[in-house]
């Protein structure tokens, strides 16, 4: 006997588009400049206060726009999220139409994951959000790259299954992957996709994947989506910093190559400037990274702890910021040879110095003698 379809009666598809647009974003006068009202985030789940949000992002709503899909464009609820080290989030609400089946959702999510449209709006709304809070910014600029993540956000499903009957009943790495092609995945897939899975109650559900996560939560909370869009964040400054410490390590090594023959350098150390630039990298990165450890500070070991380190690990931040350390301590090396090198060269100056005094002091002397 096939078992029936499951059926969706609340549901809305959470979709994030995260950019880098400054160094710092001062969020309290992000709240002055804006004109819509604006909230801090705040998590009300039980046990909550045991996550610190030290400067919690800002939010603020940008209305209702249209967004193009292929059965014919949707209106979708738009909000913004800014965070102080620099990053903000486009999120859009795209409805889920009461009696969508799993399968349904599952062809909704793969449009959405590569979805032109959607990155076309989600351009088009940072660029406003830039300009509204300008005043608020310090460092601007746009990476051309941004982090997506994708929150199937299910309130209600007929008949109210429990989270261990929702597992056996829904091919849930399916939904997440978007896969609508109809060869099933093999149990090893499926059980990779899905094994970062927790629930609080039977009633509830979140399985985690890299990209995407199914939450079924019937009290409606948004403090999972939340969290990952955190964690989401804290991915993309990682990546950000990432490319900016390739970029600084790769001009350092052309410049050094291309001043070591420089006939200035018998006078002048050429590796100043460089030296210089490269501790204030060194000191803009040290605050980057205490913002970023600061973003969200876990006490104790529960259920939102839980979900927001499975969503770290399976975002594989630990990865990125291992790289970004890395680099810094890299860099740290790399400045300290420079500064030897300025040292040397100042030593030897000083030294050329003290031996041309004595000799201008022996000509001195010498045209003394002469002249008597």
């Amino acid at each position: 006997m096939v078992a029936a379809p499951l059926i969706i009666e609340r549901a809305q598809v959470l979709c994030y588009r995260t950019f880098d647009i400054a160094e710092e974003i001062n969020l309290d006068h992000a709240r002055r400049v804006v004109s819509s009202d604006t909230r801090r985030l705040k998590l009300g789940r039980e046990n909550s206060q045991y996550l610190l949000l030290p400067n919690p992002p800002l939010a603020f709503e940008l209305g209702r726009r249209a967004l193009a899909l292929r059965q014919g464009p949707v209106t979708v609820d738009v909000t913004a999220r800014l965070f102080d080290h620099g990053a903000a989030s486009i999120i859009l609400r795209v409805p889920v139409a009461a009696g969508t089946t799993l399968e349904m959702l599952t062809s909704l999510a793969d449009e959405l994951y590569d979805s032109a449209a959607l990155e076309e709006l989600a351009l088009e709304l940072i660029e406003a959000v830039r300009r509204m809070i300008a005043p608020a910014v310090q460092g601007p600029h746009l990476w051309e790259q941004n982090e997506s993540y994708t929150v199937l956000f299910v309130e209600r499903i007929e008949g109210n299954p429990s989270a261990e009957e929702l597992m056996a009943r829904a091919d849930l790495a399916r939904v997440l992957l978007g896969e609508v092609d109809s060869k099933p995945l093999s149990s090893r897939e499926r059980e990779a996709v899905t094994q970062s899975r927790f629930s609080y109650t039977e009633e509830d559900l979140v399985v985690v994947d890299w990209n995407s996560a199914f939450v079924y939560e019937p009290s409606g909370s948004g403090d999972i989506p939340d969290l990952l869009e955190v964690a989401n964040a804290q991915l993309l400054e990682f990546r950000y910093y990432d490319e900016q410490l390739d970029a600084h390590i790769a001009r350092i090594h052309d410049e050094v190559q291309a001043r070591r023959h420089n006939f200035r350098a018998l006078f002048r150390s050429p590796y100043r400037a460089l030296a210089r630039e490269t501790l204030s990298t060194l000191v803009d990165l040290n605050e980057f990274i205490e913002r970023i450890e600061n973003s969200l500070k876990i006490i104790g070991d529960f259920y939102l702890a839980k979900v927001y380190e499975a969503a770290v690990k399976r975002m594989r931040i630990p990865a990125w910021q291992a790289s970004v350390t890395r680099k810094q301590q890299l860099l740290a090396q790399t400045y300290g040879l420079l500064k030897g090198e300025v040292d040397t060269d100042r030593s030897h100056t000083l030294e050329l110095t003290v031996v041309l005094l004595i000799v201008l002091e022996i000509l001195f002397a010498v045209l003394r003698v002469f002249e008597h």
